[in-house]
């Protein structure tokens, strides 16, 4: 059994889907939410080892959290949460930056640019957090031991080593070929990965791919 706590802010599919993976490898989850009832189902199944609280009893409890919410709700979350309770810890940011518009021949439109991700943003907001980028560009479903015939790759980024190596290790547990691109800056370019991804589930409704870096 693994001593880690997974505190998990959102109780979408994505906080759900990862909520029961890191459940069947063993951790300890609560996943926060405004709404508890909207998790009486997940609560049923997940067993002794899966708890639901409020956002703050979340990241109080999580000793790494995971941050699985809509983009525009990250921040907001994030200060519910409290501070002094994300102060330290690692916290795996799985959410992008949509907009509330529809897609334009099935790109989603975001509400940053190029020249700072909503990582960077958080981190700005919650300095003394270690924010890395993960799971945000891949269908809920295959988040945790991806059933694909080789290992996808899971892109990552952010600037404290100790974290990403945490986070490495939860993604080779689950499955995962790695690589590491750097400091926050990356997530300029691993964010709007989620666009591409996105593009033919939007336009074909076709949500079996993963990303896959082929080297030599």
């Amino acid at each position: 059994m693994k001593t880690n706590k997974i505190g998990i802010l959102g109780s979408g599919v994505v906080g759900q889907s990862l909520g029961s993976g890191f459940i069947k490898h063993g951790y300890r989850v609560m996943v926060g939410t405004r709404n508890a009832a909207k998790l009486s189902e997940w609560n049923e199944t997940a067993g002794e080892n899966g708890t639901v609280g409020s956002f703050a009893e979340t990241a109080a409890f999580g000793d790494i959290i995971v941050l699985a919410v809509k983009g525009s709700a990250a921040k907001e979350v994030l200060e519910l949460a409290g501070t002094e309770n994300l102060n330290g810890k690692t916290i795996i940011d799985a959410s992008n930056p949509i907009e509330d518009t529809p897609p334009e021949n099935g790109v989603l439109k975001f509400f940053t640019n190029l020249d700072e991700s909503l990582m960077e943003q958080l981190q700005n907001a919650f300095p003394a957090a270690h924010f890395v980028k993960a799971f945000n560009s891949i269908n809920s479903a295959y988040m945790v031991d991806p059933p694909f015939e080789s290992k996808p790759t899971m892109f990552i980024c952010g600037n404290d080593g100790n974290a990403k190596k945490t986070v490495i290790e939860i993604l080779d547990q689950f499955g995962w070929d790695i690589e590491d691109m750097g400091k926050i800056e990356a997530a300029r370019a691993i964010e709007p990965l989620c666009m591409l991804y996105c593009i033919p589930g939007i336009r074909e409704n076709r949500w079996t791919h993963a990303f896959k870096l082929l080297k030599l």
